[in-house]
């Protein structure tokens, strides 16, 4: 399939938030319809890029795999440009961190890729990688607050934002994330 874009973006090599800065960048560059090639090896790219298109109000048209390299397409608003959605409420981590050493009842909720989480994570935390969530909202538990993490605050806020769209009330974005995590880490990939 070969498909024509009027711009590639390389993100060869990147891992979040690399490929939505530089995808970013280029589309503020870009005429409105126009059609961005962005060349990805990060699988979380997907999810990623699909989510921050959608909350920017720019399309997100698909992706092709072409032996491990990743070719998501994105066409740019037409009309005016959109502000940046962005999740109301957010806690920063030392306030995770106080809720969790205090045994509140709450879910931490990490959106993070598999292998991200596997490397290491917080004590307890659920793994519903961003681009598992829509389908996986029902294991959520819908009383309790819901702690959303990544590893800058960026997928996490774009999770939070999907949350709240589907119904969930007590929702926070972790700010930094797991970039800045000073308090209780396991890995599992060490085992």
């Amino acid at each position: 399939m070969n498909i024509k874009a009027n711009l590639i973006v390389d993100a060869k090599g990147l891992a979040c938030p690399m490929p939505i800065v530089r995808t970013k960048k280029a589309m503020n560059d870009l005429e409105p319809g126009r059609i961005v090639e962005v060349q990805s090896t990060d699988q979380g790219s997907t999810a990623d890029l699909k989510a921050w298109a959608e909350s920017r109000g720019h399309q997100y048209l698909g992706t092709v795999e072409d032996g491990g390299l990743l070719k998501h397409y994105l066409r740019k608003s037409a009309g005016e440009e959109q502000q940046e959605k962005k999740h109301p409420h957010a806690a920063e981590n030392e306030e995770l961190l106080r809720l969790l050493n205090a045994g509140e009842a709450l879910t931490v909720l990490d959106v993070r890729e598999e292998a991200e989480f596997l490397f290491g994570h917080i004590p307890g935390a659920l793994s519903i990688p961003l681009g598992e969530l829509e389908s996986r909202t029902g294991e959520l538990d819908r009383e309790k607050p819901l702690y959303v993490i990544c590893r800058t605050g960026s997928r996490s806020d774009l999770a939070a934002q999907q949350l709240a769209e589907a119904g969930f009330t007590k929702v926070f974005n972790v700010v930094p994330g797991m970039s800045r995590w000073t308090g209780e880490k396991v890995s599992e990939a060490e085992s």
